[in-house]
C-alpha cells in the first residue's frame, strides 16, 4: 500500500471496535490484502450500512499501521462490514469476498507481500463459521477439477488458504484509510460507493 499510509498514525494506537452491532444489523469481517479496495466493493453492496477498515487477528493491542506493516504485530489488513441481515446475506457477502480476492495466495494479495496482506474470513456466530466452511469447501472442490472458480481472473493456486476463524479484536484504522478510494485515494479521482455501482475499481484511486 506504501507511501502515505503511516503519516496518519497517532502515539496512542488505533482504538478497538465495538464487538456487537445495533439490534437489527449484524457483522462481517474479511482480510484480502490492501484494504482500501475491498472496502469499496463492499460499500457498494445493496443491505450493507457501514463498512470500516481495521486490522484484526494479531497479538498486540492498540496497533497502527505502521506497526501492522512492520509485520511484527501479527495482525491483517481487514474490512469490517455492518449490514442487514434481511436485505443481504452472509452467502451474498461470501460471494463478494471470493469474487474481489485471490483467497489461494498466503500471505499476498497480488505486488502486496507480508502477513499484514494474508486473507482471512472472520466470523462472529456459528452460522457465519458454517456458511463459509461450506463455501471454502465448493471453491476447493471446484479448483480440485483443475476448473477456475472464478472468471476471467483465475486464482494462482489450488487450494484456499484463506484463514477461517472467530473474529477478535478488530481496531478501527488510522481515520485517512476509512473509505480512502470513495473519498478520492493517492491521486484524488473519487470512485462511486453507489449500491449497485459495478464500476471498475482502482486500488491505489
Amino acid at each position: 500500500m506504501g507511501l502515505f499510509g503511516g503519516m496518519f498514525g497517532t502515539a496512542k494506537g488505533c482504538e478497538l471496535a465495538p464487538k456487537e452491532a445495533a439490534p437489527g444489523l449484524k457483522l462481517a469481517t474479511f482480510a484480502g490484502g490492501c484494504f482500501w479496495g475491498l472496502e469499496l466493493a463492499y460499500q457498494r453492496v445493496p443491505g450493507v450500512v457501514k463498512t470500516t477498515v481495521g486490522y484484526i487477528g494479531g497479538h498486540k493491542a492498540n496497533p497502527t499501521y505502521d506497526s501492522v506493516c512492520s509485520g511484527t504485530t501479527g495482525h491483517t489488513e481487514a474490512v469490517q462490514v455492518t449490514y442487514k441481515p434481511e436485505e443481504v446475506t452472509f452467502d451474498q457477502l461470501l460471494d463478494v469476498f471470493f469474487e474481489k480476492v485471490d483467497p489461494t495466495t498466503p500471505n499476498r494479495q497480488g505486488n502486496d507481500r507480508g502477513t499484514q496482506y494474508r486473507s482471512g474470513i472472520f466470523v462472529h456466530d456459528a452460522e457465519q463459521r458454517a456458511a463459509a466452511a461450506a463455501k471454502v469447501a465448493q471453491v476447493n472442490a471446484v479448483l480440485a477439477t483443475g476448473k477456475q472458480y472464478r472468471a476471467g481472473r483465475p486464482y494462482e493456486g489450488k487450494q484456499v488458504v484463506a484463514e477461517l476463524t472467530d473474529a477478535g479484536d478488530y481496531y478501527l484504522a488510522e481515520d485517512y484509510h476509512q473509505q480512502y478510494l470513495e473519498k478520492g485515494g493517492r491521486f484524488n479521482r473519487p470512485q462511486s460507493a453507489a449500491k449497485g455501482c459495478a464500476d471498475p475499481i482502482r486500488c491505489y484511486g
